[in-house]
């Protein structure tokens, strides 16, 4: 539940971006597909991964196990992965493979299901040990395998993955507590902005962890990105205005663009720059100069800032 007027967190297609993200390095052999229906009846699976060559052999740890056909159930950080979703997911796979219209079309041994969450399953390997005699192997840090007569199958639990080796889909929580990781994560963003895929993550991201984002206990790392972002709605606000106003004259559009960029586009996070620049102890002009704004346009708010 949230509260009234917050919105919902898109968990999902932040993860489905967080999975691209995480197997970008061979994305050539591979073909996403999003929320895939299984029929006409509303059933489907959170995401397909189809291996374009099947002889290709995927070298990023949690796709190592995928075949031509796979099949991955997402579970939300307030979610946990139960005995009942392993059948349902389960039964998606079955279904897959028998819904071609050809008998036998897609082979059993080329299907693979993953599931993925950021809790520990220990109720549901209990089960599959005691239950179906299955054995559970960790493959690695996160990721383990379950012994299955007819599917490869894999759990990955996010928050026990390796920082150095899965950053974005262990950093895809409402749970981010290590000031270092949080700044780790923001050098790597930092590198990655102007890409949709992590600008995606970044902001459910940032969204489910807002405590740990104030930008007066943050690194260096948030400045420079805020600054980016700051800068380019401030460009594309001055550039509509300058469209908008040809007609009336290129300088008088050039005010309006400057008006509209910094009212409509930043106007928050400009006031959150000059504030955090004045307590490095910077004078107007500096930050004028950094901001690549006149001290006219920066005064008000560095005034405002100043408590005057």
């Amino acid at each position: 539940m949230t509260e009234k007027g917050e919105s919902v967190l898109q968990w999902h297609p932040a993860f489905f971006a967080g999975l691209q993200i995480e197997l970008e390095d061979e994305a050539e052999y591979l073909e996403f597909e999003n929320e895939h229906m299984l029929s006409s009846k509303p059933m489907q699976m959170d995401v397909l991964i189809i291996k374009k060559n099947r002889d290709c052999q995927i070298q990023k740890n949690i796709g190592r196990i995928f075949r031509t056909y796979n099949i991955v159930e997402y579970k939300s950080p307030d979610d946990y992965l139960c005995i009942d979703d392993f059948y349902k997911v389960y039964g998606y796979a079955c279904f897959y493979k028998a819904d071609t219209g050809k008998v036998d079309a897609i082979k059993t041994e080329e299907i693979t299901i993953s599931f993925v969450g950021n809790h520990y399953p220990r109720e549901l390997f209990r089960y599959l040990e005691e239950k179906r005699h299955c054995v559970i192997t960790e493959a690695e840090q996160g990721i383990y395998y379950i012994s299955d007569a007819l599917f490869q199958i894999q759990v990955i639990v996010q928050k026990q993955l390796s920082e150095e080796t899965n950053l974005w889909l262990r950093s895809l929580t409402n749970d981010l507590k290590d000031r270092e990781k949080v700044e780790n994560l923001l050098w790597a963003y930092k590198k990655k902005q102007t890409d949709r895929l992590y600008r995606s993550v970044m902001q459910v991201i940032v969204n489910a962890n807002r405590e740990r984002f104030q930008v007066n206990d943050m690194c260096d790392a948030l400045d420079e990105i805020l600054e980016y972002h700051f800068k380019g709605k401030l460009e594309e606000g001055r550039q509509q205005g300058i469209a908008e106003g040809r007609a009336e004259g290129r300088a008088e559009g050039r005010a309006e663009g400057r008006a509209e960029g910094i009212v409509q586009g930043e106007q928050k996070t400009l006031f959150t720059l000059v504030e955090k620049k004045i307590a490095k102890g910077k004078s107007l002009a500096q930050i004028a100069d950094e901001l690549e704004e006149t001290e006219e346009a920066i005064l008000p708010i560095y005034k405002k800032a100043m408590g005057e």
